[in-house]
């Protein structure tokens, strides 16, 4: 635990030793407003809640998460720093597990600092903030699923527009499964319970039921299942891709 405490410790500050981090911090900050107040239409609703803001949240994520999980791993690869880790007393799973929470801890630094439109809400109304909470909870979740998915992209290739590029395609993939238009297409030729599968693989389904204030432990546990899966196959690719 300490080695991977040392590692996040490491990595965050790797960000902020470049105007990397507070680019990508103005621009989720500046696209969240834009999207939640203008595409949104936060104030025209006449409502008191953030379900445009967070509606838009998926598809914020789906660019901005795969820019910062694209350095992750193809950075050290193409240095050659990646083999110098690998040499250093500490397991490989820390490295792993230190990078991805060091970048999930930066995400969720910018999503904290959306804390304005918390108190413009409340300002404006009488809104249900445990459902705003859980709402911000699912959010950072999502993102994690992402950078997971990120993470993995990024151990096998060492082009980090190569891995940007395959990290929003799949992320999108995922996305896409819950929707009709995709379940349509595979009622034709596979059975419900196969349906109902690729259904339950959509982070869109999961992250809709936790912004509805619903924390069932279906959606908990696919969102650990995932980023620990995803955190896993990094690890066996960074065995078979160390010596590339």
């Amino acid at each position: 635990m300490n080695q991977i405490k040392t590692i996040i410790k490491r990595e965050l500050q790797s960000y902020f030793a470049t105007p990397i981090a507070y680019v990508f911090i103005v621009i989720f900050l500046i696209m969240s407003g834009v999207f939640g107040f203008y595409f949104g239409g936060l104030y025209e609703r006449g409502q008191a809640d953030l379900i445009p803001f967070f509606n838009f949240h998926p598809w914020l994520y789906l660019f901005l998460v795969p820019a910062v999980a694209m350095r992750l791993w193809s950075e050290e690869r193409n240095s050659g720093n990646i083999e110098l880790l690998m040499t250093l007393p500490v397991h490989k799973m820390d490295w792993v597990l230190g990078k991805f929470f060091a970048a999930w801890l930066f995400i969720g630094l910018a999503l904290l600092l959306t804390f304005p439109m918390v108190i413009s809400i409340n300002y404006l109304g009488d809104p249900d903030n445990g459902l705003i909470v859980a709402s911000y909870f699912g959010s950072f979740l999502l993102a994690g699923g992402f950078l997971a998915i990120g993470s993995c992209i990024s151990a096998a290739t060492k082009n980090q527009v190569i891995a940007f590029i395959l990290s929003v395609v799949v992320c999108f993939l995922f996305l896409l499964s819950g929707f009709p238009m995709v379940l349509n297409f595979f009622k034709i030729f596979l059975p419900q319970i196969m349906v109902d599968a690729v259904a339950s693989t959509s982070f869109l389904t999961h992250f809709d039921s936790i912004t509805k204030g619903v924390l069932d432990l279906g959606d908990l546990s696919y969102f650990a299942i995932t980023i620990a899966v995803w955190l896993y196959a990094t690890s066996l690719i960074i065995d078979m891709k160390k010596a590339d």
